[in-house]
C-alpha cells in the first residue's frame, strides 16, 4: 500500500506517520495478497483541541472510507482502523453470501479463522435484513416544515413531497448539527 498522509493545521511527524502506517497495515491480513492501493489519510486539528482523521482507500472491488473526530489524534486513528475493519468484514460477508452457489470468490479476501470475527460477520449479515416496513402518504410541504416534522418525530431524516417542485425530497440531520436536503431527479 502506498501512503499519502497530509496534515491540515498540524505537522505530520515521523511518529504520527509511523503510527498511521502501522495501524492501517493491519488491514492487509484481510486480503490474500497486499492490494496495490493508495491510502489517502487527512489529519486535521481545530482550535478547540479536536482532531479529525479521514481515510480513503480506493481499491478495485470496493472503496473504504471512514472519518473520525476525537480529542486525541492517536485515539481517532485507532477508531478509524476499527471502522475500516468492520467495512471490510461487512463487504466480505456480502460478497460471500451473494456468490455462495457460484463458486469460490474468496480469492480477493483472506480467510481469518478468528471465532469473534466469524460471529461479527454473522451479525452483520443479519443487519441487512428488513425488520420493519412502514408506508405513509407524502404530504406536500417546504423543507422548513419537513425539518420541523422530523424534529417533532425525533428522527434523523424525513421524506416528503416538495410543494414547489412536486418531487420526493429527503431532509436529514448532519453530524455538525445542521440540515441537508436530498432532491430526487
Amino acid at each position: 500500500m502506498n501512503y499519502n498522509i497530509r496534515g491540515e493545521n498540524i505537522e505530520v511527524t515521523p511518529a504520527i506517520r509511523e503510527y498511521v502506517e502501522k495501524k492501517i497495515a493491519k488491514l492487509e491480513r484481510y486480503f490474500t495478497e497486499t492490494p496495490e492501493a493508495n491510502v489517502n489519510v487527512n489529519l486535521k486539528t481545530y482550535s478547540d483541541k479536536k482532531s479529525k482523521v479521514e481515510v480513503t482507500i480506493p481499491m478495485p472491488q470496493l472503496v473504504l472510507r471512514a472519518e473520525e473526530a476525537h480529542e486525541d489524534m492517536y485515539a481517532a486513528i485507532d477508531l478509524i482502523t476499527d471502522k475500516l475493519e468492520r467495512q471490510i468484514r461487512k463487504h466480505k460477508t456480502k460478497v460471500n453470501r451473494k456468490f455462495r452457489e457460484k463458486g469460490n470468490i474468496n480469492a480477493f479476501f483472506a480467510t481469518v479463522a478468528d471465532e469473534a470475527e466469524v460471529s461479527v460477520a454473522v451479525e452483520e449479515e443479519n443487519d441487512l435484513e428488513v425488520v420493519r416496513q412502514k408506508s405513509f402518504d407524502l404530504k406536500p410541504m417546504d423543507s422548513e416544515e419537513a425539518i420541523l416534522q422530523m424534529n417533532l418525530l425525533g428522527h434523523s431524516f424525513y421524506v416528503f413531497t416538495n410543494a414547489e417542485t412536486n418531487r420526493t425530497n429527503v431532509v436529514y440531520k448532519r453530524k455538525d448539527g445542521r440540515y441537508g436536503l436530498i432532491e430526487a431527479q
